[in-house]
Order: C-alpha cells, then sequence, then structure tokens
C-alpha cells in the first residue's frame, strides 16, 4: 500500500507520524511520500521539502506568502499525481491541503482524506461543501463534528484526539524539575506557538505580561517551552524578560521529558490558541488563552466567527471556563490580571479539562490506530461501491 501524507506543522507533524504508526501496524508492506517534520520523518516519511515552509496561518500572512506558497502547491500535487498512490492523506493546514486536493481532484481519481475536520462550526461554513468536490473522507478529532461534513455529503468518522494518550509526567518528575530548576514557589508556564507568523506577533504581547507578572507576583518564575522552529526566535526574546525564566531548548529535550515535566508542575499557563490548550487540559494545569492576528485578518474573521469562544477546552466540555483573550482584546492589561486570577483560584477549571478529556476519547482506542481503520475502512469500501 502506497500513501502519500502531508503536514505542516507542529501539530499535524504529530498526528501524522500517530497515524503511520497505526497503517503500518494493520498493512505492513505500507509506504509513505509526502511532507512531513521529525516525527513522520521518524516513522519513514521522506519530506519533499521542509514543512515549515507551509506552516503560515492568518489571510495577511498568506497574501505576503502567496507567491512561494502557490509553488509548493503546485509541486505537491505534482508529486501526488505522478506517484497514483492508494490514498492521499492531507492533515489540517486547509490553506495549503484544500488547494492540494483540488488540484489532484480535477485530473486523478485519486482517494483523498483529509484528517482535521476544518472549523465550519466556527466560521466559514460554507467550506464544508466546496470540499465535497475534492475531498472523500474526513477525519475528526472533535466529537460534535461529523454531523456537520455529513451534511455536505462527505463521509466523516471521530477517531478521538491524540492528546489523551500523550505520555503525561508524575507528580515525582514534576517534582524533580522544579528542584532542579530552584523553583519553590509559584510556576507559569509560556506558550507563544509553533508558526513563526504567530510567535512573531505574539512576542512582544507575551514580553509585556511576562514585565506585569514579575511587578504583580515577584516569585513567580516563568518557564518557556520553545517550539522547534521558532526556538531562536523565542530564546532571543525570553533573554530580555524579568526573573530569570527558563528557556526549554528542543535541542536539550530530544525527548520531551522535560516539556511534560514543566507542563505538570506548573501552576499557571498562558498560551497561544490552539490544540496546546488540550495538551495542558491533559496535564491538569489551569490557563489563560490568548491569540493576535493582523488588522485584515481580524476583520474579516471577526465578521465570520460563528462561536463565542475559539478555545478547545471550552468548546469540547460546553463550558467558558477557560478566559481568552483573541484579536483586539489580546492586550497585555487584561491577560495578566486573568492569569493572578486564575493562579489565585485555580480549581475552577479542573471540571472543565476532565470532562474535556473524556469526550475526546480517554480510555479508548489509540487514536492513531482508530484513524488508520477508518482510513482503510473507507478505501475498502470505495472499493465495494466501485
Amino acid at each position: 500500500m502506497r500513501v502519500f501524507i502531508t503536514a505542516g506543522e507542529a501539530s499535524g507533524d504529530k498526528l501524522g507520524a500517530a497515524l503511520m504508526q497505526g497503517l503500518k501496524q494493520l498493512v505492513p508492506d505500507v509506504s509513505f511520500r509526502g511532507i512531513g517534520g521529525e516525527r513522520m520523518q521518524a516513522e519513514g516519511l521522506d519530506s519533499l521539502f521542509p514543512m515549515d515552509e507551509i506552516s503560515i496561518m492568518g489571510i495577511a500572512e498568506i497574501l505576503k506568502e502567496y507567491k512561494a506558497l502557490k509553488g509548493r502547491i503546485r509541486q505537491t500535487a505534482d508529486a501526488v499525481i505522478e506517484e497514483r498512490p492508494d490514498v492521499l492523506i492531507t492533515i489540517d493546514l486547509p490553506e495549503f491541503s484544500l488547494r492540494v486536493n483540488r488540484l489532484v481532484k480535477a485530473v486523478s481519481d485519486v482517494r483523498i482524506v483529509h484528517y482535521v475536520a476544518p472549523t465550519v462550526w466556527a466560521w466559514r461554513p460554507k467550506r464544508a461543501q466546496k470540499m465535497a468536490a475534492h475531498v472523500d473522507q474526513v477525519l475528526a478529532l472533535l466529537p460534535f463534528e461529523p454531523p456537520y461534513m455529513q451534511a455536505a455529503g462527505i463521509d466523516c468518522d471521530f477517531v478521538g484526539h491524540p492528546v489523551v494518550t500523550d505520555p503525561q509526567a508524575t507528580e515525582a518528575e514534576a517534582q524533580a524539575f522544579r528542584a532542579a530548576h530552584g523553583i519553590a514557589g509559584p510556576m507559569a508556564l509560556m506558550l507563544p506557538g509553533s508558526r513563526r507568523s504567530e510567535v512573531s506577533r505574539l512576542l512582544p504581547i507575551f514580553t509585556d505580561v511576562a514585565e506585569r507578572l514579575h511587578k504583580a507576583r515577584p516569585d513567580l518564575r516563568i518557564v518557556v517551552p520553545a517550539a522547534g522552529a521558532v526556538a531562536q526566535t523565542v530564546q532571543a526574546a525570553v533573554a530580555e524578560w524579568p526573573g530569570a525564566p527558563l528557556v526549554i531548548s528542543p535541542k536539550d529535550d530530544e525527548s520531551g521529558a522535560q516539556k511534560r515535566a514543566a507542563f505538570r508542575a506548573a501552576d499557571v499557563a498562558l498560551a497561544a490558541s490552539g490544540t496546546v490548550s488540550l495538551e495542558l487540559a491533559a496535564a491538569g494545569t489551569p490557563m489563560v488563552i490568548a491569540y493576535d492576528m493582523s488588522w485584515l485578518s481580524r476583520q474579516i474573521i471577526g465578521r465570520m466567527l460563528l462561536v463565542d469562544t475559539v478555545t478547545l477546552v471550552n468548546l469540547v466540555s460546553d463550558t467558558r471556563a477557560i478566559p481568552e483573550f483573541i484579536g483586539q482584546n489580546c492586550q497585555p492589561g487584561p491577560i495578566a490580571k486573568a492569569l493572578v486570577q486564575v493562579l489565585d483560584a485555580p480549581d475552577a477549571q479542573k471540571q472543565a479539562m476532565e470532562l474535556t478529556m473524556q469526550r475526546l476519547g480517554q480510555g479508548g482506542e489509540f487514536p492513531g490506530l482508530r484513524a488508520a481503520r477508518a482510513v482503510l475502512d473507507g478505501i475498502a469500501g470505495a472499493a465495494t461501491k466501485n
């Protein structure tokens, strides 16, 4: 079995690697081509080009990089058409993935699976209908998503979220982390994202928040786990923060043990909007979510948004337990105030985080294997129909 699989950011690389593991377990002679990061490459993928070249988010940001992005879209589609795999699996990153899918479907009958349902429940609901012309199946991470896709005529399977099976640090490992770094008082995580565009926009805001927190709580120690693609940028910015913040470099933490220990040890976290909120929930770490974008993106997305929260823990648990500061509300003063409030009353978020993990499939089949089984079932079902 030949699989062409693409991902464009850290979360997609993680999903792709888990799916590849599942496929290898079910189909021993499977082979892979495509685009991915270190995790997918470790599972046997030879990436066409560096994954971070297509990791662009935001309307203005995409327009700025459009020429280069368009070239990579064409290159990827041509590679799929030439390869004629048994299935093309595109992971998240709809600005890239769905354009590749459209080009491939226009000239071939390659079966296309898109992993991670587009957020049609949040904005641009007509995307589901547009996808139906060039996507055969969608794998959903969130339990409430399949009906939206099925209504548009696309097969959709809820396969669980891999965060529920991620290894978690023990309390002993968390305490060992604190002891190793001399952290006796309260500890806060700062997580400004993994994409270059979002990190460059959020770091000035997070810097201001760090300064305000240091004034309000001088005993608070800040820890920053830096993502690989933006590690140098983050380290340079954090070096100017007060209170001797600790940066966890991916080069010094290849196993992720330090990051997991930091998540468990932290009393509160400030994080960019995205799947990191689920990682924090899995670790039981109370949080505040913040995100900003360009002025143009704010105007367009703000007018199209259909929900009153973008934080996944809030959405999956059907609560609004996690404070969030998005777009024009992403201001250092209110963010710092909310962090102090959560630090002083952390238990308010506990029930929402536990409910989120249950609804995402905690205790069930490994999501990568479940996703692989859904892909194979879809291929078999299509063959039967034909």
